[in-house]
């Protein structure tokens, strides 16, 4: 006997699953904006339970009518033959479902029709069902909308989505039925049909993976489920459902015993998350196929233990929703893309995201978008090529390289800028050019020992010349991950002494502005001009202008990429003069539990990440570099599951530490009076108590860097004779800062 049906699914998967029903033997089939009406015999509504990987709810509606007041909903429900469908003894769960003028509520409207119910079994035999929250007889739908309401019996109870295999989930867990949808949007199925491979570095709790593997064994999504709504109806064909059970077994059994299942495999930084991924493997059965593991983004690559020659790269990335968060992710996106440039030529890629503005940091041309609904949150699922075609840099720059009109362009504007030099050194002031000849000198010898050594950012002149008192640094940066890096030049102007004239100072300065561009050859554009002051209060923190943030670049430092911000703060988010400390964290930090206090933007905690250390934890009181350290995470695919960054008082969270690590690094301020610490910190005064504080966090065999950067600071040797103590200070200052040797101290500290 045939029925009309109504198949719900997820917002943005009714074509799919229009197609999907077509192919399971569905006839009539009409989509609507909330799902598909569909044709068939009982066996058919089995299969659609057993097999549509897309649906939510299959039901079987038994009557529709008018229900503009609250009388006439219970009187069109109370004409439906119950009886016919439930036994008296039995127990009820009513799902109720839109409201109009006269019903407002859902839950009065759930009431109104359980009643209707109650009451018609009942009078017809003397006996009311109980209303059961949970696993009921019979589940009923009601559709309320426009004064209409449609009364349906729900076959699938639960609903379809939940599989069964899922007993652990992470912190956003995506459904089971729009992962399928994803899927098979991103043509996996044709791709494991071919013997390609699936990879997802952000897997969470596996989700993805489970279905993509059930796609690919040709296993039922409901077979792992507890029960079915139409289990206890009335109406059951117990025999029907047999009989398409078994099948369903049959078919899993000989996609399982395949000789080329598909690799699939997922990462993820968060060990929590791969626990509950490898429960939910366990759970679903497919614990003597799929893979997880924990793994950065950063060493996201091609697996080596099998030839994988294609395949299908797909994840659910976060996409944030607070401003420090969406900041960092952009980063993020951008490593991703980098991954999937350098290591999955020839691969499909799919990305689902919720912000799809984020896809644009990838750096690749996206050759399909679909539009899908997670929850209610408008996402898209962004398809990629992953080839040299699809690269949106490599392109511009292959044109720009093989053009003849570029070739013949930059001819005629090398020797307008030969010309424009020789009148710009013609118009220098003998200052001037006293400082041009030191600047050049200096970078001649800088610039061999920084190309040997793999640096990327020096300081060229630190007040070499006294009356041109200030700090030049060089910083060679990219604004994109594919593109290729530029010169910058970042001038701090130290404030002159009361002795010194304020015009002749200012005069200097101007001389300072026109030599160092004439030696760098930078535009202005690429040039920080500041004046360091004392400051007080909070004002380190403060943004000295609005430059956009698209003059934002990255610089390379051993293994760490590092974000840079020349234009609104005093610092540029990177202490130079420290380099060779955190090389030597990246030299230590393998398995290590990392502590970095006043880290700043926590660029020794990426040094130590990077290097493989166990875990980092990085503490500071300022939100504003603490968010700038999640960039700088994010830049080089480094999740905070295991970087923890904390927002707190350093000398108070020390007091508080109840942890230990096996490395410490303390960098403290000389001074600070910010109003967000309960007292002053004076570096000397306060340095015993912290270096106190720090070794009882130290574990045996465990060591503390401690440097700071107080010219007359002497280390109370005396009180801190219970430690090993050497002084390394002069292995810490490289060449670009031996002409100020006294930039900072360090030691090494040890039980």
């Amino acid at each position: 006997m045939m029925h009309q049906y109504f198949a719900t699914c997820p917002k943005g998967l009714e074509g799919l699953l229009y197609t999907e029903l077509q192919t399971l033997g569905a006839e009539d089939l009409r989509e609507t904006v909330a799902g598909i009406y569909f044709s068939g015999d009982i066996a058919m509504a089995y299969r659609a339970c057993l097999w549509s990987r897309l649906a939510n709810k299959i039901l079987l509606p038994l009557a529709s009518f008018e229900a503009d007041s609250q009388e006439a909903l219970y009187d069109g429900v109370r004409e439906i033959r119950w009886e016919e469908h439930l036994s008296p003894s039995g127990s009820l769960l009513v799902d109720f479902i839109g409201t109009s003028d006269a019903i407002r509520n859902t839950q009065f409207g759930a009431l109104k029709v359980k009643d209707a119910i109650v009451d018609c079994l009942r009078d017809f035999s003397g006996e009311r069902p109980s209303v059961a929250k949970r696993d009921p007889d019979l589940r009923v739908n009601v559709r309320l909308a426009k004064n209409k309401a449609i009364v349906s019996i729900d076959l699938s109870g639960d609903s379809l989505h939940r599989r069964g295999y899922r007993v652990k989930q992470g912190s956003a867990p995506m459904k089971e039925n729009l992962a399928a949808g994803i899927l098979i949007r991103a043509g996996w199925p044709e791709i494991a049909a071919q013997g390609g491979a699936l990879l997802d570095p952000m897997c969470g709790s596996g989700t993805i993976l489970i279905e993509a593997a059930l796609i690919a064994a040709d296993i039922a999504p409901g077979l792992l489920r507890g029960s079915f709504g139409f289990e206890r109806w009335l109406n059951h064909r117990n025999d029907i459902w047999l009989e398409l059970r078994e099948e369903a077994f049959a078919r899993k059994k000989a996609g399982l015993a395949k000789e080329n299942l598909p690799e699939i495999r997922g990462y993820d930084a968060d060990v929590k998350v791969i626990r509950a991924a490898e429960e939910n493997i366990v759970s679903a059965e497919l614990d003597h196929w799929l893979r997880v593991s924990r793994k950065e983004l950063k060493d996201f690559v091609k697996p080596t233990h099998k030839a994988m020659d294609f395949g299908l790269v797909i994840s659910n990335p976060p996409y944030g929703e607070r401003l420090g968060e969406i900041e960092s992710l952009k980063l993020l996106y951008a490593h991703m893309g980098e991954r999937l440039r350098n290591e999955f030529q020839g691969w499909r890629a799919g990305v689902f995201t919720g912000n799809p503005e984020l896809g644009k940091q990838m750096g690749l041309r996206a050759d399909k978008k679909y539009k899908f609904f997670n929850g209610t949150i408008a996402s898209e699922l962004l398809m990629f090529t992953i080839s040299s075609e699809a690269f949106v840099q490599s392109r511009v720059e292959q044109d720009a390289r093989f053009s003849k009109d570029d070739t013949v362009r930059k001819d005629a504007e090398a020797k307008v800028k030969i010309e424009n030099k020789k009148e710009q050194a013609a118009a220098l002031s003998n200052g001037a050019q006293m400082l041009v000849n030191r600047l050049q000198k200096n970078l001649k010898q800088l610039e061999k020992w920084a190309k040997k050594n793999d640096i990327s950012c020096y300081r060229l002149y630190d007040a070499d010349m006294p009356e041109y008192s200030a700090a030049i640094d060089i910083y060679r940066g990219q604004t994109q991950p594919n593109r290729a890096p530029q010169l910058y030049a970042h001038v701090q102007e130290y404030a002159a002494p009361k002795s010194v004239d304020e015009d002749k100072a200012a005069a200097r300065f101007v001389e300072i502005e026109q030599a160092v561009p004439f030696v760098l050859d930078i535009p202005d554009s690429h040039i920080s001009y500041k004046q360091r002051r004392r400051n007080r209060g909070t004002s380190q923190y403060e943004k000295l202008n609005e430059r956009p943030t698209g003059d934002l670049f990255s610089v390379q430092e051993g293994a760490a990429k590092l974000h840079i911000n020349m234009w609104q703060y005093l610092d540029t988010g990177l202490f130079l003069d420290h380099r060779p400390v955190r090389l030597m964290i990246a030299g230590l930090a393998k398995d290590k539990r990392f502590l970095n206090l006043f880290c700043y933007t926590a660029t020794a905690s990426v040094h130590a990440a990077m290097a493989r250390a166990r875990y980092t934890v990085s503490v500071d009181m300022s939100n504003t570099y603490l968010n700038w350290a999640r960039k700088n995470f994010a830049l080089n695919g480094l999740s905070e599951s295991r970087n923890r960054l904390e927002q707190a008082d350093c000398l108070k969270w020390l007091e508080d530490n109840d942890q230990q690590f096996d490395l410490i690094l303390l960098d403290p301020p000389s001074f600070s009076n910010s109003k967000r610490m309960e007292d002053v910190l004076d570096v000397q005064r306060d340095h015993v108590g912290m270096i106190n504080n720090a070794m009882r966090a130290l574990a045996e065999g465990g060591t503390l860097i401690f440097s700071n950067n107080l010219r007359t600071f002497k280390l109370d040797t005396d009180a801190l004779s219970a430690y090993t103590i050497k002084d390394i200070s002069a292995q810490t200052i490289d060449e670009d800062f031996k002409r100020n040797p006294k930039i900072h101290q360090c030691w090494l500290i040890t039980h």
